[in-house]
């Protein structure tokens, strides 16, 4: 019987599901349903990383850069994603409840069924995104470069891209 739990024990370390969240963060880490709620993480360098079903709640990761990572249905609930960059990602079904995203980089992305309820976008770039079935509900998108990079969000645009006045 003890010769069982051990055996099982070393399987459940030997886990590398579990063994990657404990992973320094690189390009092209596997931190696929990793959790780090309230992490430091400021200008990380993940590009190509697997961060699918990971948790970044309330994490701290202004200025990193995660382009063409695998990030559907991460959450990055109320997290400072600041002049992050998410070229090329994807991100659908991901959700950025409260997130801030000022100024984001989105370029290429596909953020299909993405959450943004009460985000901060301004200045945010979605140039080329898809966007289909995203939900902005609450979002501020002044100042946000909309999917055809030309269209710039008019200043009080909530939950939706509104054309500045005169355009």
């Amino acid at each position: 019987m003890r010769f069982l739990t051990l055996l099982g024990l070393i399987l459940l370390l030997a886990d590398p599901a579990r063994a990657a969240c404990t992973e320094v963060a690189t390009p092209k880490v596997d931190w696929g349903d990793c959790t780090f709620d309230r992490a430091t993480l400021t200008g990380v360098e993940l590009d190509g990383a697997n961060l699918r079903n990971a948790s970044f709640n309330s994490a701290t990761m202004r200025g990193a850069t995660m382009s063409g990572i695998d990030g559907r249905r991460a959450k990055f609930v109320a997290t400072d994603l600041a002049q992050a960059r998410f070229d090329r990602a994807r991100l659908n079904e991901a959700d950025f409840t409260r997130a801030d995203l000022t100024e984001t980089r989105f370029n290429d992305a596909d953020l299909r069924r993405a959450r943004f309820y009460g985000a901060q976008l301004k200045g945010a770039n979605f140039a080329g995104a898809r966007l289909d079935g995203a939900d902005f509900f609450g979002a501020d998108l002044s100042g946000a470069v909309w999917t055809d990079g030309r269209l710039v969000c008019a200043a009080g645009s909530l939950g939706q891209c509104h054309r500045p006045p005169g355009s």
